[in-house]
């Protein structure tokens, strides 16, 4: 019934451990949403800002490309915008782990709403990519022309703002992943 001294020797040093594991993975799960943060920020911010204009005949006709005019980049820049949104209301939770290593409800909370951010950033991110694919290419069975031949500006920019929402997608994975990893370890 009682331990012995060498068993509560080994027990202080494993708790030691664990503290400094889950500390660690707290402080990485921090850098994580400061990076997710600004590829989401950014992707939404190239994204909503991207129109261009090109003269048609005369000055006073223009044709003019925004990305509100496809309701599937509107559905990105607010997926991305809310996604980081999201993860920068998420950083005092995750200052709060780094704190307090023990705090479990808010590790559940915050591994249910990263899948939630999850889902549906790449949902938007990857109807936006077919859209891009689209409008690069074009399709002839449709009866759909490629207008990043007239539109170069727009498409290379649209083009970029995925980019950032790619490089977030892993981030939240390795997000939900580390704090699975912090949760099964008591």
């Amino acid at each position: 019934m009682k331990s012995s001294p060498a068993e509560l020797i080994s027990e202080a040093k494993s708790s030691t451990q664990n503290s400094k594991m889950k500390r660690a993975v707290s402080v990485l799960d921090f850098i994580l949403r400061l990076i997710a943060v600004v590829a989401t920020l950014a992707s939404a911010i190239a994204m909503g800002t991207t129109d261009e204009s090109l003269p048609f005949f005369t000055q006073f006709i223009r044709f003019r490309a925004e990305y509100d005019d496809l309701p599937t980049l509107r559905l990105f820049v607010v997926a991305s915008a809310f996604a980081s949104g999201y993860l920068i209301l998420s950083l005092p939770l995750s200052i709060l782990h780094i704190t307090r290593s023990s705090a479990r409800r808010t590790r559940v909370i915050l591994i249910i709403l990263d899948m939630v951010m999850l889902t549906s950033l790449t949902a938007a991110s990857s109807a936006a990519a077919a859209i891009v694919y689209l409008a690069h290419k074009g399709n002839a069975k449709a009866n759909w022309f490629a207008f990043c031949q007239q539109y170069d500006s727009f498409c290379e920019r649209i083009s970029g703002s995925l980019i950032g929402s790619f490089i977030a997608i892993p981030l939240f994975i390795m997000l939900i992943l580390f704090s699975a990893l912090v949760l099964s370890k008591r």
